[in-house]
């Protein structure tokens, strides 16, 4: 099948997968009194957005991830701001694409230095975490017709504080995300298709479900 099609699959299962972490998941994280803004960036949003590009290499692919995630958590009732929740899931996966298209000559695969993998994830943790609450900042009470800046200013102190610890679970993650990408996990057409579908719907019902049964 046309390659796109096969890039529109991966889009929307790993789309789907991070935004079923971010209703399901993430949820149950901050119930037990953990930050889970930070958790669910740090480990899950930048899991799903590395392994994608490292498979794939796609130019497009995260942002095309952060639109279904973002979606798909729009309809999750947890929580007192879905928009607020959805911009910063765009948000994120458009600072990681920025990021990785600046890296494009180079083969992330094959970085052998753990320090530069380390590098590479604290960068990529903060970043994404910084600006995609920033943006949220700004977005989603211009939605609102209610931004104000010095209320920005006041919030960055604590912003820049809380992705230190997104940081340091980047300089995990990031390594580790490396080393799995080595491994072949291809499948036949035969099989991609079906169950990038079957995951990628299943995904979608449990997460509207669960916002039709609250």
């Amino acid at each position: 099948m046309n390659k796109n099609i096969k890039y529109f699959a991966a889009i929307m299962v790993f789309g789907s997968l991070w935004g079923f972490s971010e209703c399901i998941i993430g949820p149950q994280i901050s119930d037990a009194g953990f930050p889970s803004g930070a958790l669910m960036t740090g480990f899950f949003a930048l899991f799903f957005l590395t392994i994608s590009r490292l498979f794939y290499k796609k130019r497009g692919m995260q942002f095309g991830m952060g639109v279904v995630a973002g979606s798909l958590r729009y309809f999750n009732p947890f929580g007192g701001c879905h928009v607020c929740s959805s911009i910063a899931i765009v948000a994120e996966a458009f600072i990681l694409e920025i990021i990785f298209d600046y890296l494009s000559n180079v083969d992330l695969n094959q970085l052998k230095s753990l320090t530069t993998k380390v590098g590479l994830g604290v960068v990529s943790a903060y970043s994404v975490y910084i600006g995609g609450t920033i943006v949220t900042q700004i977005l989603t009470p211009l939605s609102y017709n209610s931004f104000y800046i010095e209320n920005l200013f006041l919030a960055i102190p604590s912003i820049l504080a809380d992705g230190l610890l997104v940081a340091l679970i980047g300089a995990a993650v990031v390594p580790i995300t490396i080393e799995l990408s080595r491994f072949d996990l291809k499948l036949a057409d035969k099989l991609y298709y079906p169950t990038t579908a079957g995951i990628t719907g299943l995904c979608w019902i449990i997460v509207i479900g669960n916002f039709l049964l609250l």
